[in-house]
């Protein structure tokens, strides 16, 4: 079995056919990753990529391995980027990290904030900050042009989040920095980054302790005062800095990718300028089409499991790819070609793009609706929209684990 090159080149120029090749060949494949010592197998069918996501024989803490337990992959990447020892427990403990009831605690203490009716009664303000940056947008352009992750995609879910938290909105560019860094750097802006956001959220968390806000910092701290068993302040310091770093950049990337989806495909997007209902349809399938995350964590296996027809040993590592599933022809037909009316409903969820079981994406309903927000208010209020650039010369950055712009000019 030939081992894949996580760094190939084809693999992050195009990861919707190089993923999909790996596929055909074989349900399971070897891959070496960049700061691992040894390969782990890559999964990329639709039903096995979804029995890994949902088997309790798989697990995110190789700690939780019987017997000697498993290598830390997590650990040795960490090490490679150059983190200090000190920060790694920030990095690899928390609701991301943990399974079974440690994972549970977690997120029911955060899991009220995210529910469906929640985020429902957040949509006003979404709509309010999502016409404030479209006000603006004119003003942005040079020479008619204007970079749209920059002042829309990325603005809107950042602003949202950082409110949920409780970050002020002076800080929030901050964050972004953080986040960008951390998503795309190695070495020691990587390292910077880490020591900066734990020592702000340190002193955020002070803050609340001395003045109480109703936002979800003041409500961990209170949670912890209640019972301290519930929540570490390891464990408070990693969930904040989890929510804000995920609360924002998978979805401006998503508003990003979709974007420039519909505008390289007139056909998809006459249909959805025709119809602004179908955005909720829409939004699935672009999170099926072009989502920002390709692959999730590693998981371990607690004992010897069959995926695919391979025999996958007690401790070895395995990542599912969601990019791969989201592109099998055996769940989805003719997956290649973009169809917003692809689901029957706004609610009917097939794609994998938020991942599945135990560790299913606790924002999910929150990134759907900024989603739904931004391309409708987009599209009502710029129907003449188009790319400044042909679609082919669009920049990405080179990261083989998501599918993200590194600007988006368009006219308006």
């Amino acid at each position: 079995m030939d081992t894949v090159n996580f760094m190939d080149e084809e693999l992050i120029r195009d990861p919707f056919t190089a993923f999909s090749r790996i596929r055909e060949r074989g349900p399971l494949a070897r891959c070496a990753i960049p700061g691992i010592e040894q390969p782990v197998w890559l999964v990329t069918r639709y039903d096995d990529v979804k029995l890994v996501l949902n088997d309790p024989r798989f697990v995110n803490d190789p700690a939780n391995v019987p017997g000697a337990g498993a290598d830390n992959m997590a650990a040795q990447m960490l090490q490679a980027r150059g983190v200090p020892p000190e920060y790694n427990k920030y990095l690899l403990e928390g609701i991301l990290a943990f399974d079974g009831a440690d994972h549970l605690r977690l997120r029911r203490l955060v899991s009220r904030t995210f529910t469906a009716r929640r985020v429902l009664e957040l949509r006003p303000r979404m709509e309010e900050i999502t016409e404030k940056l479209l006000d603006r947008l004119p003003e942005a352009a040079e020479d008619g042009v204007v970079d749209l992750l920059e002042h829309f995609a990325y603005p809107l879910p950042i602003i949202v989040i950082c409110e949920l938290v409780g970050v002020p909105e002076e800080d929030h560019s901050l964050w972004r920095e953080w986040s960008r860094t951390l998503v795309s750097s190695y070495g020691p802006s990587f390292a910077e980054a880490v020591r900066d956001m734990v020592a702000y959220i340190q002193e955020l968390i002070g803050r609340r302790r001395a003045e109480p806000t109703g936002d979800l910092v003041s409500g961990l701290i209170q949670a912890q005062e209640e019972d301290g068993d519930r929540l570490s302040d390891t464990e408070m310091v990693t969930m904040i800095m989890t929510l804000v770093v995920a609360g924002h950049e998978t979805t401006a990337h998503l508003i990003g990718n979709g974007t420039a989806a519909l505008l390289t495909h007139p056909d998809q997007l006459a249909l959805l300028l025709s119809d602004l209902a179908l955005t909720p349809r829409a939004v699935h399938e672009l999170l099926r089409w072009c989502g920002p995350a390709l692959a999730v964590r590693m998981r371990y296996a607690t004992e010897d499991v069959e995926v695919g027809g391979e025999t996958v040993r007690r401790g070895e590592a395995v990542m599912p790819s969601l990019v791969a599933a989201n592109y099998d022809p055996r769940m989805f037909g003719d997956p290649r070609r973009l169809d917003i009316t692809r689901v029957p409903d706004g609610r009917r969820e097939t794609h994998v793009a938020f991942s599945h079981g135990m560790h299913y994406c606790l924002g999910a309903a929150l990134a759907r609706q900024e989603s739904e927000v931004a391309f409708e208010a987009l599209l009502r209020r710029f129907p003449g929209l188009s790319l400044a650039v042909d679609g082919d010369d669009l920049e990405r950055d080179l990261n083989p684990g998501a599918w993200r712009l590194k600007a988006l000019p368009v006219k308006l």
